[in-house]
């Protein structure tokens, strides 16, 4: 009994996920493959954390196994997408960023593949409980409500991660953003200082040129036909 105990219960507990921060060159599309099994639920979060020109947008398609592309999207900073799968196979997950001459993505996504509904597993007998203790006390426990409890729990602590991740996804992007923003305003600023210098330096020459005496040079090279 308590074998079967606790299969069940890790079996509640098992789901795939997974999490990636990687770089979409300019005029290049990646894609990934997971197989996903029918009824088995697809959850995915991307976003656009940095680009060394442009804006931050990226293309996103979603295919199934025989081709048909369930979801698109056109150059988006972020977006979330859920999908029930009606099929096995390997599902495509593509990032696209062809529109881009110059401009390179750094993208992060979170997908995550589960069961549909775990609280509602079909158990072959729903009258299975385990007896803790021993004979003095025992204390009768169903393994549906443990199984739900875990799933719940297991539901909520993925969510806290997947939003701690988001979050995490978010500050990147605003870093990335504010160090470009001052790379921009430094690189202007010593710009516009040399070119004040420069016109300083130009007009106090020109103020200087108005004092000088034009003939000094010409009375320095010839003094006797001058003197004479």
């Amino acid at each position: 009994m308590r074998c079967i105990y606790f299969f069940s219960l890790f079996s509640v507990v098992l789901a795939f996920e997974k999490d990636m921060t990687f770089t979409v060159q300019a005029g290049k599309q990646d894609c990934f493959y997971q197989q996903v099994l029918p009824d088995q639920v697809i959850d995915i979060e991307y976003q656009v954390i940095d680009s060394s020109h442009g804006e931050l947008d990226i293309s996103f398609q979603l295919a199934d196994p025989v081709g048909r592309v369930i979801v698109a999207d056109y150059k988006k900073a972020e977006n979330t997408h859920r999908h029930t799968s009606a099929l096995n196979g390997d599902f495509r997950f593509c990032f696209d960023n062809t529109f881009s001459t110059f401009s390179t993505k750094t993208v992060f996504f979170d997908l995550m593949i589960d069961t549909e509904d775990n609280s509602n597993k079909d158990y072959d007998d729903d009258e299975k409980e385990m007896e803790l203790g021993n004979a003095a006390e025992s204390y009768m426990m169903s393994v549906r409500d443990i199984s739900t409890s875990v799933s719940r729990v297991r539901d909520a602590v993925g969510a806290a991660r997947r939003l701690q991740e988001a979050l995490s996804a978010h500050e990147a992007r605003d870093r990335n953003l504010a160090e470009d923003m001052c790379a921009r305003v430094l690189r202007w600023s010593i710009i516009q200082v040399g070119v004040m210098l420069v016109i300083g330096i130009t007009q106090v020459i020109f103020v200087r040129s108005l004092f000088e005496d034009k003939g000094s040079g010409y009375k320095k090279f010839m003094p006797k036909f001058v003197s004479q």
